[in-house]
């Protein structure tokens, strides 16, 4: 298939444009494709005719965002919309990455597809309003809200709380957010899935199971050094985090898709097979 991946240079992007070999991929990056230039979108599509449109980009900066609002909205509300327009146009599908930012975490037990959002942030509005641009289009769209997500590419939480514990000293972590960790290449392979398949809509996307991002911590470090929890208060954030924004989801098995395995398991297998 002739696939276009925007935000291509980024952990999700780099694994997915590494599992889609076998397909025609044209892969964009921020450089190349400026997704809120709705112009800049519709020429890329016009010339390239895709047969889908994956959208992994996004401005991932929760606390910088609160200060760069219009930036933020662009790249997570607008870019969307205009992939999704664009995508109508020419009778491509699409595939949008969201994430689980978009509920207030009060809920006290997963989030499904059917529970509706409230996000606190600037972030978590951008990455709400993405979805339902993206949702209300014309496009034949699939939006994949993940949580957490992680790899051997770019910045994530793993990445920092193994570069932390080489240090030797212990880590403080918080342990009042509980979520649902996501191995990006996992989330590829559900990507490549899904654009096989008639399936389309709004679906929750993660490893099965949640946990604290202090539980998260010590698995990562596998008792390499001590992890001491302490509250999202004293962590000195500056946007709104939600307390329990675990996800799972009713869509994904009833569309015939396989679920993801448990994070504990895909952490394992990350871990043991990347020096990092």
């Amino acid at each position: 298939m002739r696939v276009l991946i925007t935000g291509a240079r980024g952990q999700l992007g780099h694994d997915l444009t590494s599992l889609l070999i076998g397909d025609e991929i044209h892969a964009t990056d921020f450089a190349e494709l400026d997704i809120s230039d709705r112009r800049a979108v519709a020429s890329m599509v016009r010339e390239l005719q895709p047969e889908w449109i994956i959208n992994v980009a996004a401005f991932n900066d929760v606390d910088g965002a609160e200060s760069a609002e219009a930036q933020a909205f662009a790249i997570n509300a607008v870019g969307p919309g205009n992939l999704a327009d664009c995508a109508a146009d020419v009778g491509a599908g699409m595939v949008h990455v969201s994430s689980d930012f978009v509920f207030d975490g009060t809920k006290g037990s997963p989030y499904t597809e059917d529970d509706r959002p409230n996000p606190l942030s600037v972030y978590g509005r951008s990455k709400y309003e993405g979805d339902q641009r993206v949702l209300n289009s014309k496009a034949s769209a699939c939006v994949l809200r993940t949580a957490w997500l992680y790899g051997i590419h770019g910045k994530n939480f793993v990445k920092a709380i193994l570069d932390r514990a080489k240090q030797g000293r212990p880590l403080e972590v918080v342990e009042d957010q509980v979520g649902s960790p996501t191995s990006a290449p996992d989330l590829a392979d559900a990507i490549n899935r899904v654009i096989r398949t008639p399936a389309r809509g709004l679906f929750h996307v993660t490893n099965a199971g949640a946990c604290s991002r202090f539980e998260f911590a010590k698995a990562i470090v596998r008792g390499a050094v001590e992890v001491r929890p302490i509250t999202t208060a004293e962590s000195g954030r500056l946007a709104r985090r939600p307390a329990n924004a675990a996800l799972t989801s009713v869509r994904w098995a009833a569309a015939g898709l396989p679920p993801l395995r448990p994070w504990q398991a895909a952490l394992k297998d990350f871990l043991d097979s990347n020096a990092l």
